[in-house]
């Protein structure tokens, strides 16, 4: 029988992303995988809790959080001993994630139920282990729950290609949806199919590795901007950015570092360097020439806020 003397109501919360920085294919152990950077973003937020319980039945509010639940009862095996009986319980999600975007509502999902579980079970996890449980759950997951450090994270195994020793530099963030035509309803990203590369993608990418692994050691920003903007015109190819011509100019115009996109989503971002003592005069800048190319879905945030 499980010892539950220690069980509580497990609560906790997860973030979001904005889209990646970085998003291809990369050698890994003699193959080429798949695999992203991921932008974080305080915009929105997934909140979970979880009453453990003795028992096979483990339950979910929203009822359709199926991919949470399977998270809940992967973390609740994970933590208690094989023959020590099943643990069952219920969750419950909160949150204000836009579905369909580009900002990992399944992931955020995820995380906050396997948090939550782990909270409630008194049984922390490593990142390892819940980007294991988390790509179990959902097929395919973003790497919020490495927050230590910026990784390179093959999202479709679960494992780190590259950890690159240090969070990312942070930078301002105009994201805005871009699709005015679809603004708020998003695209299918479930349905989206993983975009297949060529021989000259692939080299880029791995020098783009090469970048961004100095640009975080270096804490040079305007190298993450460089990075993020060559990302996005690959991912051109596979699901176009409209108007993406217009938002360069905006970038020149108002001194920005780079373009940032969701790589399987409808949001996208415009960088710029956080510690410029101009930063508030270009983002609002910025802000005015999105609305005049008739982009009026907006929102600012800072990475690492």
């Amino acid at each position: 029988m499980v010892d539950h003397s220690g069980w509580r109501v497990g609560v906790a919360s997860a973030p979001i992303h904005h889209g990646e920085i970085l998003q291809g294919v990369f050698p890994h152990q003699g193959q080429l995988t798949r695999g992203l950077v991921t932008l974080p973003c305080t915009v929105h937020t997934t909140r979970a809790s979880f009453i453990p319980a003795r028992g096979e039945e483990l339950t979910v509010s929203p009822v359709w959080k199926s991919k949470a639940r399977r998270a809940a009862q992967l973390t609740a095996e994970a933590c208690v001993p094989p023959g020590e009986g099943p643990v069952g319980g219920h969750l419950e999600l909160t949150g204000d994630v836009p579905l369909c975007r580009g900002f990992g509502s399944s992931t955020s999902d995820v995380l906050a139920a396997v948090w939550a579980v782990q909270d409630a079970l008194v049984c922390p996890l490593p990142p390892e282990e819940v980007a294991r449980i988390a790509v179990k759950a959902e097929t395919a997951s973003d790497s919020l729950m490495f927050n230590e450090s910026s990784v390179l994270f093959a999202q479709r195994e679960g494992k780190v290609i590259e950890d690159f020793g240090y969070r990312m530099p942070a930078v301002r963030v105009l994201g805005f949806g871009s699709r005015p035509e679809n603004e708020g309803k998003g695209i299918d990203t479930l349905a989206f199919p993983p975009a297949e590369y060529g021989g000259a993608e692939l080299e880029l990418f791995a020098g783009l590795q090469v970048m961004l692994r100095e640009a975080i050691h270096t804490k040079d920003v305007a190298l993450i901007g460089a990075v993020a903007t060559a990302s996005t015109d690959i991912n051109q190819r596979h699901l176009p950015i409209p108007r993406l011509d217009s938002l360069r100019a905006i970038v020149r115009e108002t001194g920005g570092l780079g373009i940032q996109a969701a790589h399987s989503g409808d949001i996208a971002g415009l960088l710029f360097d956080r510690d410029d003592p101009e930063v508030e005069a270009r983002t609002e800048h910025a802000q005015r020439l999105l609305h005049n190319i008739g982009i009026h879905e907006q929102w600012i945030f800072t990475t690492g806020d």
